[in-house]
């Protein structure tokens, strides 16, 4: 299982750090950059614990990941794990701010899901603690864009 969540989980946060990259340059908001700042530092250092782990653990280096996730190894531009995120469409988005959190609750959730399913299986303690701490972060983060939502464009 631990295994299996660290090849599934780098590709995904690989989506977030690429989708945060684009906020860091596109975003009008404030709140938006440095939302995509911290998404980027903490989600960055998240994979390179993981592959350290993986290393360490397994032997070797993380092999890229192209099957359900539809990640071609890293950023293939769609399927940002099971979202339906397409980067150059963000990238072009008339109101990026509004895109951008459109497809990052969204993505946070399957980020969410994968870890919380994995904390049942996992063989490692340290490990366990990053799925638990990756759904506190990112629920908080929801729960932040949501409103944020609703404040800026008045729907849910």
């Amino acid at each position: 299982m631990d295994q299996h969540f660290i090849v599934m989980m780098i590709p995904h946060h690989d989506g977030a750090i690429a989708m945060a990259d684009l906020a860091l340059t596109r975003a009008k908001r404030p709140e938006i950059r440095a939302l995509a700042g911290s998404i980027k530092a903490s989600q960055t250092e998240e994979n390179a614990q993981m592959r350290a782990w993986y290393r360490a653990w397994f032997g070797g280096n993380v092999p890229t990941w192209g099957g359900a996730m539809g990640h071609g190894g890293g950023m293939a531009g769609m399927g940002m794990g099971g979202t339906g995120t397409d980067i150059a469409w963000l990238k072009n988005a008339p109101d990026f701010d509004r895109a951008f959190i459109e497809q990052m609750i969204p993505h946070h959730r399957m980020g969410v899901m994968m870890a919380s399913m994995a904390q049942t299986g996992s063989q490692h303690p340290e490990l366990l603690a990053l799925q638990q701490a990756m759904v506190k972060v990112q629920s908080a983060e929801i729960a932040q864009m949501a409103g944020w939502y609703r404040r800026w464009y008045g729907t849910p």
